[in-house]
């Protein structure tokens, strides 16, 4: 009886334990929580003071970032035609690949958008950023054109890897990728963090992948090393709650991803809410920077579309489920809100900014159409390989008769 009553006290402490944990409070993904916290000023160049929600953040082993921040209307006005921009951008690559235009894997970022525009808002040209195969914002917001990103979904000369690279491979300055292999992306990010402290640069590294690909042993390899060696890189796992059609919770033994870096500090963030990342990313700028050290992010977001064009979207979870994010969780409509509420914009301007978005979006895919595909010839295969003057002398193809001589 005393073996019994002792076996059922060990049992039950770790069941109070997970009650515990399941009912500790959750970041929210409301994208409307910003307040206002002095008078908006008429010059919209000049600073006020917002705070997002308390429940914006939340940490392990760090620091809360503060709440209250300043901005600008028109710093508010430009993270919202980013937006507006991204996704327009993301709404045309989504019809030229049902006009079977655009081929091959296409994975969009459709209501993930503050995620990729808020940390641009809290970084310079000087960062490093480095992503998986969802990166078309992060393409652009690093400086890619528009009319560089949808000619090269559809395999034209003037895409930003001249039509070779396609959807998941992009780069620019300041931007790695685009990776198409699962997690391969964060020991590079952890790679370029080496790179940029081996320079003595004071900058960071956003090395950032999705929650299906937290459980890969390369992201824990590269968590290791970046600790060891003191990187100032920030691992930011952009959790929209489902790893291709499988949810985190049937993928993952602890979904808490800010902290699976264990060693490492971690924080976990509104990722709906534009403001939100942004005062986050710029606290874990400050933060990797001036320690010499690496931090976990998680940014808790949402995909309203399928994992890749070829996904419906709709077999792993309700039609109900994306409609509630879609109404109530919008990062868009969540900012349009707030900046109409604080007097930033008007109605009338926040049209006339959306119309300019449109024309300038539709122009730039209307020329990526029009963009040239690149000729079917041996120097164009062969180019790119090498930076332009440390070429070898040849470089054998499939076969000794496909031999290119440079």
């Amino acid at each position: 009886m005393l073996h019994r009553t002792l076996r059922a006290t060990r049992l039950a402490a770790p069941l109070r334990a997970s009650a515990r944990t399941n009912a500790r409070r959750s970041v929210t993904t409301d994208s409307t929580a910003s307040t206002v916290k002095t008078s908006v000023p008429a010059d919209a160049d000049k600073k006020f003071t917002i705070s997002v929600s308390e429940k914006s953040f939340e940490t392990y082993n760090f620091e809360r970032p503060p709440l209250e921040f300043e901005v600008t209307k028109n710093e508010l006005r430009n993270m919202y035609m980013d937006m507006v921009r991204v996704r327009r951008m993301e709404m045309a690559a989504d019809r030229l690949y049902k006009e079977k235009k655009i081929r091959g894997f296409c994975h969009l970022s459709i209501g993930q958008e503050a995620v990729a525009v808020g940390i641009e808002h809290a970084i310079t040209p000087e960062d490093q950023v480095i992503t998986a195969y969802r990166c078309h914002g992060f393409a652009h917001m690093r400086g890619g054109t528009i009319k560089s990103i949808i000619a090269e979904l559809l395999g034209r000369r003037d895409g930003i890897a001249y039509g070779k690279g396609g959807s998941m491979h992009m780069f620019t300055k300041g931007f790695f990728g685009g990776n198409g292999i699962v997690g391969a992306q964060v020991p590079v990010g952890a790679g370029v963090a080496f790179a940029m402290k081996y320079m003595d640069r004071p900058s960071t590294t956003f090395a950032l992948y999705g929650d299906g690909a937290s459980n890969q042993g390369q992201v824990f390899e590269a968590f290791n090393m970046a600790k060891l060696w003191g990187l100032p890189v920030i691992f930011g796992c952009e959790n929209n709650y489902y790893g291709m059609g499988t949810s985190a919770a049937r993928s993952s033994a602890m979904t808490e991803y800010y902290k699976r870096g264990h060693y490492i500090p971690g924080l976990k963030v509104n990722g709906m809410d534009v403001l939100a990342v942004r005062q986050a990313s710029a606290f874990a700028k400050e933060y990797t920077v001036r320690e010499g050290a690496p931090l976990v992010m998680e940014f808790v977001t949402y995909r309203y579309g399928g994992h890749s064009m070829s996904d419906p979207g709709t077999t792993y979870r309700t039609r109900e489920e994306i409609s509630n994010m879609r109404t109530t969780n919008d990062p868009i409509e969540g900012l349009k809100t707030k900046i109409l509420e604080w007097g930033a914009v008007t109605e009338d301007e926040l049209r006339a900014l959306e119309r300019e978005v449109k024309d300038f979006v539709d122009a730039e895919v209307k020329s990526a159409e029009e963009s040239s595909v690149p000729p079917a010839t041996s120097k164009v295969l062969f180019e790119d390989i090498y930076v332009p003057g440390s070429e070898p002398a040849w470089m054998r193809g499939r076969t000794v008769e496909e031999t290119y001589y440079y």
